[in-house]
């Protein structure tokens, strides 16, 4: 019997209003595409997962249109806001489907694998995540917060973090689990991991208040001023919220999350915009060294990587005040599909073991 040799992998990563899908044959894309969906669409559904027909519809009518003739050998899936788990690819399963429908938070990610578990059915094949939001493999000592009442959890950029490092580790000619890295995803919402020997044994929750304020969250704002806010009836719960997510960072202090419409209105003549600048870089430079100091200075590269990382200002800035810790490497966008196209091959190529979702789950105290 000859040994497959291709695999095309279907990959599909939903966002709030489109779904961006990739073709793989093995590692390398064939077909990368961003369906949009309109606001008016998706406004008609009372809930995100309400959403799984009507977005499974839109990315099979793109693959009937283009590729009738393909099938596919796997489904890689965006991993959703299951319960925590270390890093690694996952058999999509009843026991992770239930969780997804039953998630606190509803994200659109939540619908990656129940999509894909559809789809994969129909091709007759299985459905993976790799390395979801909520990966957990931080140290004890990180765990705690100031109070037993409040224990860190991490919710962070863990796909594109996990990537970048395993592709700088193959630059290096090292394997990711030889070495500490320090990686650092800004975009949206920033997140600062510590990659130890290939685990994340710490980085700020990117969601719920921690770390560097970032384009449009206010990262760890003073506590005890924010009670006041609230007890003072200044703000309420909903706004507080929002300042927390959302209307945070630079939207609150420059009107725009957008960092290259800052740049412009600077070169314009706003220069006090500068300085707010300044401490966006500040802040996330700080978030580094704190991170260093977790890996007691032995670090051997810092990434930095999501959609800010194209403006070369920025970076260049960071660099100033962190390249006397270690070498700096630039990885610019978001390289979700590619490391979950990377992920499933490497299962269905038997470079890598499936995890069982239900067993890997980390108990937390």
């Amino acid at each position: 019997m000859k040994k497959q040799e291709k695999f095309n992998i279907l990959v599909i990563n939903p966002g709030s209003t489109s779904t961006k899908i990739g073709f793989f044959v093995n590692e390398q894309p064939q077909d990368v595409v961003n369906i949009h969906h309109e606001a008016e669409e998706l406004s008609g559904f009372r809930s995100v997962l309400d959403q799984s027909d009507f977005r499974k519809k839109a990315i099979y009518d793109h693959l009937h249109k283009n590729y009738p003739e393909v099938h596919f050998h796997g489904v890689a899936a965006r991993g959703g806001l299951i319960q925590p788990v270390p890093g690694g690819v996952y058999l999509v399963d009843k026991d992770m489907l239930e969780d997804l429908r039953n998630a606190a938070i509803q994200h659109a990610s939540n619908l990656a694998a129940v999509i894909g578990q559809e789809i994969a059915k129909e091709y007759g094949v299985k459905a993976y995540i790799m390395d979801p939001v909520i990966v957990d493999e931080m140290d004890a000592v990180a765990r705690y917060s100031g109070h037993p009442d409040i224990r860190r959890s991490p919710i962070f950029h863990a796909l594109n973090q996990k990537e970048v490092a395993r592709r700088y580790s193959l630059s290096m000619g090292k394997k990711y689990t030889s070495l500490n890295l320090i990686v650092c995803h800004i975009g949206g919402g920033i997140s600062v991991g510590v990659h130890r020997r290939g685990k994340v044994v710490d980085v700020n929750n990117a969601i719920t208040g921690e770390g560097p304020f970032t384009p449009e969250r206010s990262g760890a704002l003073p506590a005890m001023d924010m009670i006041k806010l609230i007890q003072s009836g200044a703000i309420d719960f909903p706004r507080a919220l929002a300042m927390l997510q959302g209307k945070g960072g630079l939207v609150a202090y420059t009107g725009t999350s957008d960092v290259e419409e800052i740049q412009r209105r600077i070169r314009s003549g706003e220069k006090n915009l500068e300085e707010i600048l300044d401490a966006f870089v500040y802040q996330i430079a700080k978030e580094i060294g704190a991170a260093s100091a977790v890996l007691k200075g032995k670090v051997d590269g810092i990434l930095i990587t999501g959609g800010v990382a194209h403006d070369t200002r920025i970076v260049r800035k960071i660099k100033s005040y962190v390249s006397h810790i270690g070498q700096v490497a630039v990885y610019p966008g978001e390289h979700e599909l590619s490391a979950l196209a990377s992920g499933v091959y490497r299962v269905l190529t038997g470079k890598e073991k499936v995890r069982n979702y239900a067993a890997s789950i980390i108990k937390r105290p």
